[in-house]
């Protein structure tokens, strides 16, 4: 089972590196400016430079390169190469090192990591195994910083019960992205 949910979060990494990440996740539009500003609140109002950083799923490095801006030393990961070969291109803090790693076998030392962050992968993962790896590289007395889509979000239910919304919101249907 983990196997094929690694497989398949490869494979969707091939996609997602032919789209633009930013309209896959509605980024772009109104709503998803003010999204993009409260998760990366959430997920960097508590790092500081002194910091390990652990970002789990970093895809791309939308937030990898925010996170950077802390002056923590983050280590991003994530399992497509192809995601990791996009944001290491477009990434060149000294503070960031890019891995591809499995969530669930890290080759990461016990203790490392002040915090794990991530947005938006928990529901890609095996979370109870995922959550056991990320314990053990944490630090002692160290947190874990996750956001994740809101189904119940009233936005994201209008859309899908009224799909002209997606038009007005300048939402690209997915068959535009792939």
């Amino acid at each position: 089972m983990i196997e094929e949910r690694i497989a398949h979060e490869i494979a969707h990494g091939t996609l997602l590196r032919e789209a633009w990440p930013g309209k896959l996740w509605y980024w772009e539009t109104p709503a998803g400016r003010l999204r993009w500003k409260r998760r990366l609140k959430m997920l960097t109002s508590h790092i500081t430079s002194d910091m390990n950083v652990l970002e789990i799923g970093c895809g791309v490095g939308y937030f990898t390169k925010e996170i950077a801006k802390t002056n923590a030393h983050v280590t991003a990961i994530d399992i497509s190469p192809d995601l990791l070969q996009v944001a290491q291109k477009d990434i060149k803090a000294a503070n960031v090192t890019f891995k591809i790693e499995n969530a669930y076998d890290l080759n990461l030392s016990d203790n490392t990591f002040d915090t794990v962050v991530g947005s938006s992968v928990l529901r890609h993962l095996d979370a109870r195994q995922a959550l056991k790896e990320f314990n053990r590289v944490l630090k002692p007395g160290g947190s874990v910083f996750f956001t994740e889509p809101n189904m119940a979000n009233p936005q994201i239910l209008l859309q899908k019960i009224f799909l002209f919304l997606k038009d007005r919101l300048k939402i690209p249907p997915m068959k535009q992205l792939f």
